[in-house]
């Protein structure tokens, strides 16, 4: 089997499953968010649920709209405060109190390997980079989780990443994750669990392999993973008292497909305009006029990006003529951030840095696009209104692409500010 295939046998309670059986499986952790959490409790009432299976697994999180910027959003957050109230919830990460949920739940040692992890979040997914198999819920799939413990699913057929080499800077595991979309397609992968293997999937940091994992459904996976290793261990170490079980994929595993890739000859890459496997090397590209550039989200808001796009911009500034927003994607990011330096670099550069949340990525509050706009963006998505106007466009790098972006007021290469340092 594969590793998604025994963490679901696992959960499920059998010796073995293959893909295309459904099977009822046990969540070991449930997280919620501000903004799909109000519909899951609206369906977890209308269900006649008196309560929550476990609240020492249940995880609420405000990132979507924090602080609240409209009145609906304040209503939100006051039906989810009265819902951890009520039932008991024990993990309850309030306006300036977490982060970005994709962050903050690996930060707090609930994303461990084995594990089967749901969010009702597409971008559950990125809790893959620690071994275990995390997926995105609808609200009421969601409900039925909290009232039950339980999930049926399909077990997913699985495509394995093959990636040869090593990520040569300025290119980093956002250039990969685009190459990967970029080749296999938005839908190359859809309900499918891709396992990201290789020489150079080792050499990457945890925060690199979150990158991978968080992407994997804009190839429309179930999930990404990546095989649990030393340096797992060595981010749980201290964070986490839930069980660790480490599993790896049989030999003689069957994958539906496989992919290949060179790292090490890999250059910056760019998603275009208006789909996130609109990819292309930032060479072919370099001289769009920008706008706005977005320096955060759970896919690129992490202390790693943060640094390479400090050491870039240090006694730098940004173009006149753009904007930079910097949103870290934790409080604990926020305050290494502050205490490495890289927040007084950003702020003498001219970007505006805000407190930990989703802000512009979703287009809900701090930085969102007007008609005609260019955004440069670390996130994850860049759908026609995705920041805002429906006439804005939005490229998606990585933050050494899009730092050399805000300094030079136009798409461009990192490589010759990377090569300086």
């Amino acid at each position: 089997m594969t590793v998604s295939e025994k963490i679901l046998a696992r959960a499920s309670g059998r010796a073995k499953v293959s893909p295309g059986e459904i099977v009822v499986a046990k969540v070991d952790v449930a997280m919620v968010h501000d903004f799909t959490g109000p519909m899951t409790v609206e369906s977890f009432k209308a269900m006649g649920a008196k309560r929550v299976w476990d609240p020492e697994s249940v995880v609420v999180i405000f990132d979507h709209q924090v602080p609240p910027s409209t009145i609906q959003a304040a209503g939100f957050h006051q039906v989810m405060r009265g819902f951890v109230k009520e039932y008991g919830i024990k993990h309850f990460y309030d306006v300036g109190w977490g982060g970005i949920c994709h962050q903050l739940l690996p930060e707090l040692g609930f994303a461990v390997p084995g594990a089967l992890i749901v969010g009702a979040d597409s971008h559950t997914t990125t809790y893959g980079a620690f071994g275990a198999f995390a997926t995105g819920l609808g609200s009421t799939d969601m409900a039925a989780v909290l009232a039950t413990g339980e999930l049926w699913m399909r077990v997913p057929e699985t495509v394995k990443v093959m990636v040869d080499g090593t990520l040569k800077a300025p290119v980093s595991a956002k250039d990969l994750i685009l190459q990967i979309i970029g080749t296999v397609k938005a839908d190359g992968a859809t309900y499918k669990a891709v396992e990201y293997t290789g020489e150079a999937i080792k050499g990457l940091s945890v925060d690199g392999r979150m990158t991978l994992c968080n992407m994997a459904v804009e190839m429309g996976a179930k999930t990404g993973i990546v095989e649990a290793d030393e340096k797992t261990l060595a981010f749980l170490e201290g964070r986490s008292k839930r069980p660790v079980r480490i599993v790896k994929s049989d030999p003689d595993a069957y994958y539906e497909e496989e992919y290949r890739f060179d790292a090490s000859r890999l250059e910056p890459m760019v998603a275009c305009p208006n789909s996130v496997d609109n990819v292309k090397p930032v060479s072919e590209v370099e001289g769009v006029e920008v706008d706005q550039i977005f320096l955060g989200s759970c896919t690129n808001g992490r202390l790693e990006d943060l640094a390479v796009a400090a050491s870039i911009l240090k006694g730098r500034r940004i173009h006149p003529r753009v904007r930079m927003v910097v949103i870290p994607a934790s409080q604990n990011i926020y305050l290494e951030a502050l205490e490495k330096g890289y927040l007084e670099v950003f702020v003498k550069a001219g970007a505006m840095v805000c407190g930990p949340t989703c802000g512009p990525c979703m287009g809900s509050h701090v930085g969102l696009l007007g008609d005609g706009e260019v955004c440069v963006s670390t996130a994850n998505r860049n759908f026609v209104g995705r920041m805002g106007s429906s006439k804005a466009k939005i490229y998606l790098a990585s933050p050494a692409t899009a730092t050399a972006s805000a300094i030079e007021g136009r798409l461009t290469s990192p490589s010759k500010y990377v090569k300086a340092q």
